[in-house]
C-alpha cells in the first residue's frame, strides 16, 4: 500500500473511531479496496487505534487523571468502603466495563476459524449491522430518559454498557462506541455523558489493540516481513490521532445541541448503499 492509501485508512480510523457509525466497517471496506487483506489490514487497524487512543486520553485529560488517582485509591481501601471519590467511582466503572470485551475479542482470534472470521468480514454482516444496530441506536435515543448523569453510574450499569462491546468485537458494523451509547441511552443517561462514558472504557480496548498493532509492526520488522513498517506505522498513528481528536470535539458539541439522528441516518444510508453496490465491491 502506498502511504497515500495509509494516509486515507488512518484519518477514516480517526474520524470513526469515536462515533457511533463503525470505525472497522470503514476501515475494513477501504483496506480490501486498498488490497490490504488479512494481517495487513489488522495492523493498520490495530495502530490506528493508538492515535485514537492517545486524541481522547488528551480531550479527557481530566477525567482520565481522575480515574488513574482513583484506581490507586481503590487498590488501598477496602472494597466494602461505600464512600469512594468520584475518581475511585470512574475507576471501577471503567474496570467491570472492560473484561467481558477483552475476553470476546480474545476468543474471536484464538478460537473462531479463519472461514468464519471471513464470513463475519463480509459485505452483507457490515451492511446488516450497520443497520440494525444503528435503528436500534434511534430507539434508545428516541425513547430513552435523559436524567442519568456520572454521578448515576452504578457498577451494574458500567457492567452492562460495557458488556456490548463484545458484540462490536465479534461483529463489524456494529460500531463499539455506537452500542455502548445506545447502552447508556437506553439505561436513561444523557447524550453527552454516554459519549463521554463510551469514550471512557473504550481505553482499555484500545490499549490492547494498539499494543497488539505495535507487537505485530516490531515483528514483521525483524523477520523481515512487507506488512507496514514500523515508520509508516508512525505516520497512521499520528493521522488517527489528530482527526480523532477533531471527530472527539465536533461530537461532544454536536450531542450539547441535537440528537444521534445524524448518525442513524448516515448509518442507513451506508448500510442500504452496501447492499445495493454489494457485487461492485471488492469485499466478498
Amino acid at each position: 500500500m502506498s502511504l497515500f492509501q495509509l494516509f486515507i485508512i488512518a484519518a477514516i480510523q480517526g474520524v470513526t473511531e469515536w462515533l457511533p457509525i463503525s470505525s472497522s466497517a470503514h476501515v475494513l471496506l477501504l483496506s480490501d479496496t486498498f488490497g490490504a487483506v488479512g494481517r495487513d489490514e489488522l495492523l493498520i487497524n490495530a495502530v490506528s487505534n493508538l492515535g485514537t487512543l492517545a486524541a481522547m486520553l488528551l480531550y479527557f485529560r481530566k477525567d482520565v487523571a481522575s480515574a488513574l488517582v482513583g484506581g490507586v485509591e481503590l487498590a488501598m481501601v477496602p472494597v466494602t468502603k461505600k464512600a469512594l471519590s468520584p475518581g475511585a467511582r470512574l475507576a471501577a466503572c471503567v474496570i467491570v466495563a472492560t473484561p467481558i470485551a477483552l475476553v470476546a475479542a480474545i476468543a474471536y482470534e484464538a478460537l473462531l476459524p479463519p472461514g468464519a472470521q471471513d464470513a463475519l468480514r463480509s459485505v452483507q454482516t457490515v451492511a446488516g449491522a450497520t443497520i440494525v444496530f444503528g435503528i436500534l441506536l434511534w430507539i434508545a435515543d428516541v425513547y430513552g430518559p435523559r436524567t442519568r448523569k456520572e454521578e448515576d453510574m452504578t457498577l451494574l450499569h458500567a457492567l452492562m454498557i460495557g458488556a456490548t462491546q463484545a458484540v462490536a468485537a465479534i461483529i463489524p458494523g456494529t460500531s463499539r462506541s455506537g452500542i455502548t451509547m445506545t447502552a447508556a441511552r437506553a439505561l436513561g443517561y444523557d447524550r453527552t455523558e454516554a459519549a463521554r462514558f463510551s469514550m471512557l472504557i473504550g481505553a482499555p480496548i484500545l490499549a490492547a489493540a494498539g499494543l497488539y498493532g505495535a507487537y505485530g509492526l516490531l515483528e514483521a520488522d525483524a523477520n523481515g516481513d512487507n506488512l507496514l513498517s514500523f515508520q509508516d506505522g508512525m505516520v497512521v498513528a499520528l493521522v488517527a490521532f489528530i482527526t480523532g481528536l477533531a471527530s472527539i470535539w465536533g461530537l461532544m458539541a454536536l450531542l450539547k445541541r441535537m440528537s444521534f439522528l445524524p448518525f442513524v441516518i448516515y448509518r442507513l444510508i451506508l448500510g442500504v448503499a452496501l447492499f445495493v453496490f454489494m457485487p461492485f465491491l471488492a469485499v466478498s
